[in-house]
């Protein structure tokens, strides 16, 4: 027991023992710095350097650019450029998409093809047609307040009324007569009205002109795409007044009546209606009288 104990003072001893670190001028042996130490000292202080040493390695990792050197780490900066080539492609094909279907509706048109041979002939009025004995017709307070409201209206302002509540109003793209009437059994998915040339045609809604170029078979030709997926096209036209990509207005002059490409048979307007990738009577949606 007594070892025991004395084996302790000693190692005490040893541990508080005071050491002198002192730093002499070599040349004068003049003491310039002289420090009081202990083992016990020198270990406490040499773990604390360590611990820290080891906690600012850490934080340095973790919070710089550091860590990407170290393998098993991902570069923030390859996620970044892995995020952003996503959202690219993911705009690619969409895109992509759109473009093909942009071409498909302009070859479908230009080329008078159809996906079936089941056109479609229902208007746009007939999809939405409603049977009056299974509608509620007694008058509420809006629909009083609504008829006093187009009461007070310019009644030469039929578009913009419509174009406020939603509906579609179709106007007619020339003034003349119909030469030749739709007829799907002959391919001919189009309206012809004559027209004295130079005659102005104008859009029948508002939309997008989707495309604007000389064809060899129909000469100039427009094509504009309004809502609910209806195209508009103008065929054999003398000049024209709008490019792709430029907006147009309802009643918005976009072209002239002419004599162009090669089916033509003198001035007049060949008018296609196309309602979802099939076309449509004309007459069905424009009161051409």
């Amino acid at each position: 027991m007594a070892k025991k104990v004395k084996k302790r003072k000693e190692i005490k001893r040893k541990l508080l023992h005071k050491y002198r670190l002192v730093i002499l001028n070599e040349s004068t042996f003049e003491e310039k710095i002289s420090f009081k130490l202990s083992r016990l000292n020198v270990f406490v202080t040499g773990s604390l350097f360590i611990v820290v040493l080891i906690g600012f390695t850490i934080l340095l990792i973790a919070f710089t650019p550091l860590r990407e050197y170290i393998p098993g780490y991902s570069s923030t900066q390859l996620k970044r450029q892995a995020t952003e080539l996503t959202f690219k492609t993911d705009s690619l094909v969409n895109v992509l998409n759109y473009t093909n279907r942009y071409l498909n509706n302009v070859r479908m048109v230009l080329r008078g093809d159809i996906e079936n041979t089941q056109v479609n002939r229902d208007s746009l009025f007939e999809q939405f047609k409603l049977d009056p004995a299974n509608v509620d017709l007694s008058p509420i307070r809006e629909d009083s307040l609504l008829r006093a409201a187009v009461a007070l209206e310019d009644k030469y302002n039929l578009f913009e009324s419509n174009q406020e509540t939603g509906t579609l109003v179709l106007f007619s793209p020339v003034s003349g007569a119909i030469t030749q009437e739709y007829d799907p059994e002959k391919k001919h998915y189009a309206v012809d009205l004559v027209a004295p040339e130079g005659s102005p045609v104008k859009s029948v809604a508002n939309g997008t002109v989707i495309f604007s170029e000389w064809t060899a078979e129909t000469g100039y030709v427009i094509i504009i795409e309004h809502k609910d997926g209806l195209i508009s096209a103008y065929k054999h036209n003398g000049s024209l007044s709008k490019g792709q990509g430029d907006l147009v207005k309802a009643g918005e002059v976009i072209a002239s009546v002419g004599n162009t490409g090669e089916f033509t048979t003198g001035p007049h307007l060949h008018f296609e209606l196309w309602s979802n990738g099939n076309p449509v009577n004309p007459t069905d949606y424009i009161d051409f009288k």
